[in-house]
């Protein structure tokens, strides 16, 4: 959702070797034609060359029959109001970061009287989001289409609350089924897929408290006060 900025490194040779967007290793060894996996906080990264124009990723998301209606699509997302249900009362600041075009979390949990903000680039573009601190923030199949992680985590993390909660929703790759064909790998807006490695990369390295890790489901915590550097 932040701008793509260029991260490439040279090899010995001059070549051009892509760094890993979220932790800025060089990229070595590709899992399939698309993808690479990094050695250091084993996310699975495509490669620049096949990211999707922003008139291309909008296409693709004006293809989803997401309805706020529609009841399978209101318990595929439950995991993420339930979260917030149980940690916050409606008196709360929540954000819900790609929103997309149809926010059926935020659209149960405002019904309900919660206090959420929308964002998404496509479908509610205003960044006002930027100018509130939160209690708390989710994203719900959004992470996997970041171009700049490290750039998104840090920004939403700056946005949160001290003890304030960072809640996801993303699938993980385990390693059960090639990924070559797995279909969360084949969504040509996919650009960093996470494993249970990546997820506690983040948790160590911006800082966080890993509160709960499921296959689809990830709950972080920031620190309740800044930790004085020594």
């Amino acid at each position: 959702m932040l701008g793509i900025r260029q991260s490439f490194v040279r090899d010995m040779y001059g070549r051009r070797i892509m760094r890993c967007t979220l932790c800025e290793a060089p990229l070595l060894e590709r899992v399939d034609d698309v993808f690479y996996v990094c050695l250091t906080c084993g996310g699975m990264v495509k490669d620049r060359e096949h990211y999707l124009s922003a008139e291309g990723e909008r296409e693709e998301y004006e293809k989803h029959e997401n309805d706020i209606n529609d009841g399978a699509y209101q318990a595929f997302t439950n995991p993420i109001r339930e979260a917030v249900q149980r940690y916050y009362s409606p008196g709360s600041l929540g954000l819900d970061y790609g929103c997309g075009k149809a926010p059926v979390i935020s659209g149960m949990l405002q019904a309900m009287n919660y206090d959420v903000k929308l964002y998404d680039p496509f479908f509610y573009p205003d960044r006002s989001y930027s100018g509130f601190s939160y209690d708390y923030i989710f994203c719900c199949e959004v992470f996997e289409h970041f171009h700049e992680p490290k750039r998104e985590l840090e920004a939403l993390i700056g946005l949160l609350k001290p003890g304030g909660r960072l809640i996801m929703m993303t699938q993980l790759y385990d390693g059960s089924y090639p990924f070559e064909r797995w279909h969360y790998r084949r969504d040509p807006t996919h650009v960093f897929i996470a494993t249970a490695e990546t997820v506690h990369y983040i948790t160590e390295r911006f800082g966080l408290s890993l509160e709960r890790l499921e296959k689809r489901l990830i709950i972080w915590r920031k620190a309740s006060m800044a930790v004085r550097s020594r």
